[in-house]
């Protein structure tokens, strides 16, 4: 399956042990991740500034995202369509990747419940709908 992992999933995943980490383990493992640069971004972005990793840490976190993830450039997004314009970049990256889901904690993309196509799920939602056994 083609997923998107918003940010604040693949920072929870590297912040901690714990569902986020087992999510990312399993999309690592079965699936194909989809990212965008903006997300890429963001990640490291979070990492340094909020969750205080150090910058080689961080940038060894995107290196390792980049070598098992594939990138696209995202579409534009209708105006109104999420309620906060910055999750567009995700949004975006639906239709040029063919994405299936996109896992994300964000309450502006969950409530949306779908976009193209592609399901939005929370890591509880997709974990659940997608065991690793």
């Amino acid at each position: 399956m083609r997923v998107i992992i918003d940010a604040n999933v693949a920072i929870a995943a590297a912040a901690s042990r714990g569902l986020c980490e087992a999510v990312m383990e399993l999309c690592l493992e079965r699936h194909e991740i989809i990212l965008g640069e903006a997300i890429l971004t963001d990640i490291r972005t979070k990492l340094i500034k909020k969750i205080k990793v150090i910058p080689s840490v961080a940038d060894e976190y995107i290196r390792m995202l980049r070598g098992h993830a594939k990138l696209y450039e995202p579409e534009q997004v209708a105006t109104g369509v999420c309620r906060d314009p910055d999750d567009n970049a995700i949004l975006g990256l639906v239709p040029p990747s063919g994405a299936e889901v996109i896992i994300s904690g964000d309450q502006d993309l969950l409530v949306i419940g779908s976009y193209k196509g592609a399901k939005i799920l929370s890591p509880r939602q997709f974990w659940e709908q997608n065991p690793p056994c």
